[in-house]
């Protein structure tokens, strides 16, 4: 059995000098077939001979290239909860001065201001229906008014609840206001079927009340300006006034002249333009 072992592949310690030379041979095939220092060598891999060569960086994609030095990363901006379901007929208001001459440059048509917050809870669930009611009267112009921006005009407009609201509809001017919530959306839509359907107005939109619009002009935080509109004075006051100016073309007028137009006659009121 030892001789066997001896003649056999398996190292024994009658063996060693057998042993020994198949490692040496084995040691110099390896070195023969993978040299040291190269990219490329011969193998006894059945795979046949490999070449290693150096990668190279595959370029970029134009749209992803940046100029030397910068880099742009263009983030969407998130939209804020008044600004979503927008309508056309939906406009956030800038200034005083753009709500004054929104109001006049409406003609018949209705417009509804509406006063909100973004920190008010009852205007955010508000908002969805009113963008539906929005969508349902195109021919309605909807305002919106940022309090938290504009909080020295409003306190001129006398607005201190939200969400609050006005109706605006041409020569009437404002024609309702008042505060609602999800809980009562019925005034909203009771005002909006009263006021809405078309009509023609018999003068220009009257827009601001003339208070508010001198409130608006006295406030030293806004940039706006009113001029007010002339005073009408009698009419026969205004004969007498001009009669007795100096130089006057008109003799004295007798007292019963003041007669001659009664009250609620209509030459009773005269422009002091004229």
């Amino acid at each position: 059995m030892a001789e066997a072992l001896c003649r056999g592949s398996v190292a024994s310690p009658c063996g060693e000098v057998g042993v020994a030379g198949r490692v040496r041979g084995a040691a110099a095939a390896l070195a023969e077939s993978v040299p040291v220092g190269g990219y490329s060598s011969k193998s006894t891999f059945p795979g046949g001979r490999v070449a290693l060569t150096e990668r190279k960086a595959r370029p970029l994609p134009r749209n992803l290239e940046a100029a030397p030095g910068q880099m742009n990363l263009t983030i969407g901006k998130a939209m804020r909860w008044w600004e979503k379901g927008l309508q056309p007929n939906m406009r956030e208001i800038e200034s005083a001065q753009d709500l004054a001459d929104s109001l006049l440059n409406a003609g018949d048509k209705l417009v509804v201001v509406d006063f909100f917050s973004p920190g008010c809870g009852g205007c955010r669930a508000l908002h969805p229906k009113i963008a539906q009611l929005a969508e349902k009267n195109p021919e309605v112009l909807f305002l919106q008014v940022n309090y938290e921006q504009h909080k020295s005009m409003c306190y001129s407009l006398h607005v201190h609840v939200l969400p609050f609201f006005r109706f605006y509809r041409g020569a009437q001017g404002r024609v309702s206001s008042f505060s609602c919530t999800n809980a009562t959306i019925k005034k909203f839509k009771d005002a909006l079927a009263k006021h809405g359907p078309d009509r023609c107005s018999l003068g220009p939109a009257k827009g601001l009340e003339e208070s508010e619009l001198m409130a608006l002009a006295a406030n030293t935080d806004l940039d706006f300006t009113y001029r007010q509109k002339p005073d009408l004075i009698p009419i026969a006051d205004a004969i007498l006034k001009e009669a007795a100016a100096p130089g006057g073309p008109w003799l004295p007028l007798p007292a019963t002249t003041t007669q001659l137009f009664p009250h609620g006659s209509e030459n009773w009121l005269l422009s002091s333009g004229r």
